[in-house]
C-alpha cells in the first residue's frame, strides 16, 4: 500500500505494514503531504518513528514549529538527541541532561516527535497512586487505542530522565540510553503529558505510555520513567486517524521480538546503575 497524504494524496513511495494502516487508522505521507495536512481535532500527527531512532536517526526533516501545526500538545526529542521535548499549551520546552528546561525555538529541527490539537473529555482526579496503578487507572479511563493525555497536579515523586546530544557517528539509542541522566523530584506541581499506542505499534511508536513531564514552574522536566500521584487531574483524549510523516529511508513497519524488548528498554526502563536517582535535578554545569 503506498503512503499518502489525507490532505493531497501525494504518494510518499514508503512501504507501510497493512495490519498497522487497520489498526491505527493510519496516513502515512513525506514532507510535501504534511505541510498540506490541516491539523484536526483528534488526529495525531508524528514525524518518523521509534524504529527510526532506534537505528541512529536523529535528524529529522522537520522542526518544532512545523510539527507544532499540527497540535499544541505533545512529545519527542529534538536533533542529536538533544534532550526530551514536551510541547504544553502550544509551547515547546526542552528537559535535559543537568535537569534543566528551556524554550525550543521553533526552527530547531526534531528527529521525533508527536502532537496532537489537545480536545479532551472532562477530567477525572487521581489521588494517592504509585506510578503501576496510575497506568492501570490510565488505561481504564482511556476511551481509544490510541489516545493523548494531560495529567496536571501533584505528585509525591516524579523520576525522569534525559539523554546527552549525540556526535556523529551516531552510535545506536540503546548505547544513548545507557549513558542516561536520571533524577527525582518530589512533592512537585507538574503537568505530565503523553500518548498510549497499542502494541501492534512498536516499532512507529512506544506501546502502552509514553509520557513526558515539566515542573509548572519550569524548574526541571524529563521523559517519564515513574510518576507517583498525590493528587492530579488527568484529561484524555481518544484519536480517530494517526499521521506520520517519514523522511527520506524511514519505513512503518511491525517490530519482531528483539525490536519489542530494545524500545521497552530504552523507553520505560531505568538504567541498572540507577536504582537509586537522586531525588533532585543535577546539578546544572551551565
Amino acid at each position: 500500500m503506498p503512503a499518502r497524504s489525507a490532505a493531497s494524496g501525494h504518494t510518499a513511495g514508503m512501504a507501510i505494514d497493512p495490519e498497522l494502516v487497520r489498526a491505527l487508522h493510519l496516513v502515512a505521507e513525506d514532507r510535501r503531504g504534511a505541510s498540506e495536512d490541516a491539523a484536526a481535532v483528534h488526529h495525531l500527527f508524528q514525524t518518523s518513528t521509534v524504529a527510526a531512532l532506534m537505528d541512529s536517526r536523529y535528524d529529522g526533516d522537520l522542526t518544532v514549529g512545523e510539527v507544532m501545526a499540527h497540535g499544541d500538545l505533545g512529545l519527542g526529542t529534538l536533533a542529536a538527541l538533544d534532550g526530551e521535548l514536551i510541547i504544553v499549551d502550544g509551547e515547546a520546552h526542552v528537559g535535559r541532561t543537568d535537569g534543566s528546561l528551556s524554550p525550543v525555538a521553533p526552527g530547531t529541527t526534531t528527529p521525533f516527535a508527536v502532537v496532537t490539537p489537545f480536545a479532551p473529555g472532562d477530567p477525572v482526579t487521581i489521588l494517592e497512586m504509585d506510578h503501576h496503578a496510575l497506568l492501570e487507572r490510565l488505561d481504564a479511563i482511556a476511551p481509544g487505542a490510541v489516545s493523548a493525555v494531560r495529567i496536571e497536579g501533584t505528585f509525591r515523586r516524579l523520576h525522569l530522565r534525559s539523554v546527552p546530544r549525540q556526535q556523529k557517528p551516531y552510535p545506536p539509542l540503546s548505547e544513548v540510553v545507557a549513558a542516561q541522566a536520571e533524577w527525582e523530584v518530589r512533592d512537585v506541581a507538574a503537568v505530565v503529558v503523553g500518548f498510549r499506542f497499542p502494541r501492534e505499534a512498536a516499532g512507529l511508536e512506544v506501546p502502552g505510555w509514553h509520557l513526558h513531564a515539566m515542573a509548572l514552574d519550569h524548574s526541571t522536566g524529563g521523559h517519564v520513567l515513574e510518576a507517583d500521584v498525590e493528587s492530579v487531574r488527568a484529561w484524555i483524549d481518544a484519536t480517530d486517524e494517526v499521521h506520520v510523516e517519514l523522511p527520506p529511508g524511514v519505513q512503518i513497519g511491525g517490530a519482531d521480538p528483539a525490536m519489542r524488548a530494545e524500545i521497552e528498554r530504552a523507553e520505560t526502563s531505568p538504567t541498572p546503575d540507577h536504582a537509586g536517582a537522586p531525588a533532585h535535578p543535577p546539578e546544572s554545569s551551565g
